[in-house]
């Protein structure tokens, strides 16, 4: 694991340090032959941690294009009717990916459910509080973010629940 002092600040981590919530940033090579197939999966296995406390950042919306921002473990899927419920919407859908950075401000491979263009309701696993420290994107291809469960709850105003298959 690469542990970087980058000069280059994404906006997660500028809103962590505002919020003074501790993270430290992890740089790694990126495969971008392979970035629509198990990008959190590979980036644990890179980074040599465990894929179950490494979280990815899924972006849903209804059907009037309101978005909702869910992290589950790098290595489970995401259960829709869940998060639906939990969101009070009758249905939800994954966002496609190329409407990703215009409704974000994030590519994927690289979205971060910490600094987007606006603030959309965040769903984080349960799952989350079973480790001290867990990983999500830092907001570009290539960088990794460790933090506490409770820091990523507190920057997001997520709601911890139950949101994947099991």
């Amino acid at each position: 694991m690469k542990h970087t002092a980058h000069t280059h600040k994404t906006n997660a981590e500028r809103i962590l340090a505002q919020q003074q919530i501790a993270f430290e940033a992890f740089e790694y090579d990126v495969d971008h032959e392979n970035l629509h197939v198990g990008i959190g999966v590979r980036v644990a296995d890179v980074l040599g941690l465990n894929p179950d406390c490494c979280f990815k950042t899924l972006v849903l919306h209804n059907t009037h294009g309101d978005c909702f921002v869910c992290c589950i473990p790098s290595s489970c899927e995401l259960d829709l009717k869940k998060v639906s419920a939990a969101a009070h919407e009758k249905s939800l859908s994954m966002l496609p990916p190329a409407q990703l950075e215009q409704a974000c401000g994030y590519v994927r491979g690289g979205c971060s459910p910490i600094g987007m263009k606006k603030a959309y309701p965040v769903f984080i696993d349960e799952s989350c509080m079973l480790f001290s420290e867990m990983y999500i994107s830092g907001g570009r291809r290539g960088l990794t973010l460790k933090l506490a469960p409770q820091g990523l709850i507190d920057a997001t105003s997520a709601q911890v629940i139950d949101i994947i298959h099991v």
